[in-house]
């Protein structure tokens, strides 16, 4: 029966979908934070595999179907910036500093840390993406030579971290504008935390949506010039 299961054509995107479900069933259930249906999703498939006996490679094989959705769903994120564009072009100036703050201050922080731990250049590029969302981080990765696997883990647990900490960082440095914190969500955590900032409001949502786009795109020009830093 486990050989059965592990063997299955969509075993792989069965049990993602499944572990998905059951984290948006327990933060709905509990409304804290550390329940990211995400987080707990990617427990629940670790756990299931481990029980099966299953491989990545197999696993991997049979759960591909649903990476084929990371870009249309990318490109959906402008629905929400579509219906906010008055309030974009009325604070464009704020918003195109902002954005551009935060690409800095990603690739900067990983160049510091690279030098603080002294990490090698295939380790140092692995990380420069690390804020932007996974269908454009990957190609990034693999262009400068980086460990396009790690790059995905560091994407997903960025993205996580920022989802979880949002609203606790908000609170404590008072930051209640909806488009700063729009901002900040999708500059530093992606797609992940443009979940969150749909839950916090419609501006926040159309903001996060921007910067996922927009610091991808910067993100790709940056790392390229960052990437001859080390």
């Amino acid at each position: 029966m486990r050989g059965f299961l592990a063997n299955s054509v969509f075993f792989g995107a069965v049990i993602s979908l499944l572990g998905y479900e059951l984290g948006l069933i327990l933060k709905k259930r509990f409304k804290a934070a550390i329940l990211n249906p995400l987080l707990i999703g990617i427990i629940a498939v670790i756990a299931v595999l481990l029980l099966l006996g299953v491989d990545y490679d197999s696993y991997n094989e049979s759960a591909q179907y649903i990476s084929y959705l990371l870009t249309p769903a990318t490109v959906c994120l402008a629905i929400p910036l579509y219906e906010q564009l008055t309030l974009l072009k009325k604070n464009f100036k704020a918003v195109a500093v902002g954005l551009v703050s935060g690409v800095l201050a990603s690739l900067v922080s990983v160049l510091v840390m690279a030098l603080i731990f002294r990490l090698d250049h295939e380790q140092y590029v692995t990380l420069l993406p690390k804020s932007i969302t996974t269908a454009i981080g990957m190609g990034v990765s693999e262009e400068m030579g980086g460990i396009v696997t790690i790059t995905v883990a560091v994407i997903i647990i960025t993205g996580i971290l920022g989802n979880v900490i949002a609203e606790f960082v908000f609170k404590c440095f008072r930051i209640q504008e909806p488009i700063a914190r729009g901002l900040a969500l999708g500059n530093s955590a992606h797609a992940i935390g443009t979940a969150k900032a749909m839950e916090l409001g419609p501006v926040e949502g159309a903001m996060s949506s921007l910067a996922i786009a927009v610091a991808g795109l910067l993100t790709v020009i940056g790392a390229s010039v960052f990437a001859g830093f080390m």
